[in-house]
């Protein structure tokens, strides 16, 4: 048997939905207070009435070389 590395990209694509006075607050927002943890859970430390989000539960995989960086 052998060992072999192979490369793997799992991508999450979704929405999240912010209560902010413009678009680059809302984005401040998202940079500063919403995440991802592998295991975890998507989950933000705004007031739920701040924010929202519409993230699917599976992942895209891509395998190989060509994944993204």
């Amino acid at each position: 048997m052998k060992t072999f590395s192979v490369p793997v990209t799992f991508s999450f694509s979704g929405v999240f939905l912010i209560r902010a006075s413009s678009m680059t607050e809302a984005k401040e927002y998202v940079d500063h207070h919403c995440g991802l943890v592998l295991g975890g859970d998507i989950h933000s430390t705004l007031d739920d009435e701040d924010v929202e989000w519409d993230f699917p539960c599976h992942p895209d995989k891509r395998i190989g070389p060509d994944r993204v960086s």
